[in-house]
């Protein structure tokens, strides 16, 4: 047995032959242990003890409130050029239109836009205005009487551009079996006898 205290030191018991030896930690592995501590007791006084600091929760609802007002001033200033706006032609923003369409458009709309729940976008009979910028306002404030979502918080403006410049290319296509122009639904004649 080795009585240095700088070594380590083989311990008394023994299994199947086998001797343990107690080695000691290397100096930087206690410091850092060590140092650990120091720091466990600092947060812990820092955030939970005093309150200076926010916590988890708190921090996200910060950060989640200062995205909100980047989201809500880049949509207000997107809004507030709404008139000048005109229908892009660039093959690589109708693409992403394209996509951004049957993604979150087409349940409703179908992937040609003949419409399904949602109002056929191929006839020339538009309900909230057949230009451009009715598109983009119809796209952006939704119409929530008829069940279609406001897109406002979920679609940026550079997509909004993208999925109305697609919309307005749909025009005058003629998908298969189309829903009927909303200008040539029958109304409705009355409650049903076997109702």
């Amino acid at each position: 047995m080795n009585d240095d205290p700088n070594e380590g030191k083989l311990l008394e018991h023994e299994a199947d032959g086998i001797k343990e030896l107690d080695n000691l930690l290397p100096r930087w592995w206690v410091w850092l242990f060590n140092l650990s501590i120091v720091y466990a007791v600092i947060y812990m006084i820092y955030y939970h003890v005093t309150g200076t600091g926010d916590l988890q929760a708190a921090e996200y609802t910060k950060e989640w409130k200062r995205g909100e007002e980047i989201k809500s001033a880049s949509i207000a200033k997107f809004e507030s050029g709404i008139a000048t706006l005109t229908p892009t032609t660039d093959k690589a923003v109708l693409g992403d239109g394209q996509r951004l369409f049957v993604t979150y458009c087409a349940p409703c709309h179908r992937p040609d836009g003949g419409g399904l729940v949602g109002p056929n976008l191929c006839d020339d009979y538009w309900i909230h205005g057949s230009n451009y910028v009715d598109n983009v306002k119809t796209v952006i404030n939704g119409v929530p009487a008829k069940g279609m979502l406001s897109w406002r918080g979920v679609l940026n403006p550079d997509q909004i551009k993208a999925v109305t410049s697609y919309v307005y290319t749909l025009r005058g296509t003629k998908p298969p079996n189309p829903k009927p122009a909303e200008n040539t639904v029958t109304a409705p004649t009355g409650p049903s006898q076997f109702e």
